[in-house]
Order: structure tokens, then sequence, then C-alpha cells
């Protein structure tokens, strides 16, 4: 099966409660269908450094910023399909690289204890981001339900729902179950509109008339904030 491997888009983000989602999906039936996946359960690995380097610099809110993670579509095995990508955002853009291997190699692969088998133009980018930063280790998984939806013409235009958006920071491994923190508040949801250019009028029109305003949420900004860096904090007052 081909994989996109490359993503130059915006993505923007509003928190709907239940009911704002059903005026969405409603507005949206006529130009828009769900993948052929349907409903299905996203797992991340993310890394950072000792110091949680990459999600301070982000959090900060600069020009630019990047980070690396492992995801899954299902729950894997050593020999399923896994994703290594490196995502980039500058000037509101959003770059994406990835490729994908079998869950043992990504990990070795990212874990600094084999080299990729693939020699690619993205392969050798993630190489340099693994020898820039260093020590990168994982440091949270997270997970959650997506459904989405793809547009009817053909056109890059896409939008996501994603909800029970958990994240923990032991049994960091793909293979594992599904649980840990909340990160939304109950019934909200997190919608994502990815785009290459402008926003149809028909969702302009309905994201209006129900007051849904853009919004800046991060999963794993939303996570260190929450639980990381209170944990952090708690752990050095305990050692002072």
């Amino acid at each position: 099966m081909a994989f996109q491997t490359v993503f130059k888009r915006y993505e923007l983000k509003y928190l709907l409660t239940a009911k704002q989602k059903e005026k969405v999906l409603r507005a949206m039936e006529p130009y828009m269908a769900l993948d052929q996946y349907g409903r299905t359960t996203i797992r991340n690995i993310y890394f950072d450094t000792n110091n949680y380097q990459l999600i301070r610099h982000s959090i900060e809110k600069p020009v630019y910023k990047e980070k690396l993670r492992i995801r899954s579509y299902s729950r894997a095995e050593p020999q399923s399909t896994v994703f290594v990508e490196l995502k980039k955002k500058y000037k509101n853009v959003v770059y994406k690289r990835r490729i994908s291997l079998s869950e043992e190699e990504a990990m070795k692969w990212v874990l600094g204890k084999q080299h990729c088998h693939l020699n690619t133009q993205i392969a050798e980018e993630i190489d340099y981001f693994l020898k820039y930063y260093k020590f990168l280790h994982p440091v949270a998984f997270l997970s959650y339900e997506r459904e989405a939806f793809y547009s009817k013409d053909e056109s890059d235009f896409r939008v996501t729902f994603d909800d029970t958006i958990l994240c923990r920071q032991e049994n960091l491994s793909l293979e594992s179950e599904v649980y840990g923190t909340p990160l939304l508040p109950d019934g909200m949801v997190l919608m994502e509109i990815k785009c290459s250019g402008g926003i149809p009028i028909w969702m302009a029109r309905v994201l209006s008339a129900e007051h849904i305003y853009k919004t800046s949420f991060s999963k794993y900004g939303t996570a260190y904030q929450t639980m990381i860096y209170p944990q952090l904090r708690k752990e050095a007052a305990c050692h002072a």
C-alpha cells in the first residue's frame, strides 16, 4: 500500500462541544466523506531530550518549531507498519515528513540502536534531527480516537475529529493497550481543518453561525503543561 510521505499545509484547530460537532457534520454531508478507515485509535510515542528541550521551545510559540514521534493506526506488533514522523512548523505552515517501517525497526532507529535501511532524503532529514538533538528518548504516549473526512471534489481539504485524547508517561510502547490521563474537558472534541489554501465558504459559514473559533491546542504541549511539568516541579521540590 502506498502512503503519503510529504505534507505541506495549514492545520487549524477548534475545540467543539458535541452539539457543535453535530452541526458541523451536518454541514459537511454534501461535500465530504468519512475515509476508508472509519473511526480509528491513533497511538503516538513522542521523543524529547532529558530536559524536554523540544516541547519547551514549542510552547514559547516561536516562528519555527519541530518534533519527532512514532505513530501507529492500530495496536502494533514488532513487524507492524508504523510511521516515523518529523513535523515542523514555520510561519503557521506545517511541514511533515514520514517514513513507514516496522515497529521494531522504527524504535531501534530512533533510539540509535541501528541505522534506517531506507536511503531517502526523508531518512537523511530524520538522521540529521537525531544527531542534532542527541540522546532523544520516549517521553510520552499519546492516543486518541479519530474520525477523518476527505473532500468529495478530490481537493486536499480534510477535516478530522479527535476525542478521548489520553496521555501517560509509563509503558511507552505502541504494542500496549490504550489508557492514560484525559487531556480534554468532558464532552469536548478537537476538530482540525487541514488545507493548503483557504477554507471553503460552506465551512466558514457553519463556523461563524455556531460561534466556533480557532484555538491553539497541541496535544503534546498540553500534556507537558498539565501533566509533565507539574510532576517535574513536584519532584524537584522533594529533592530540594
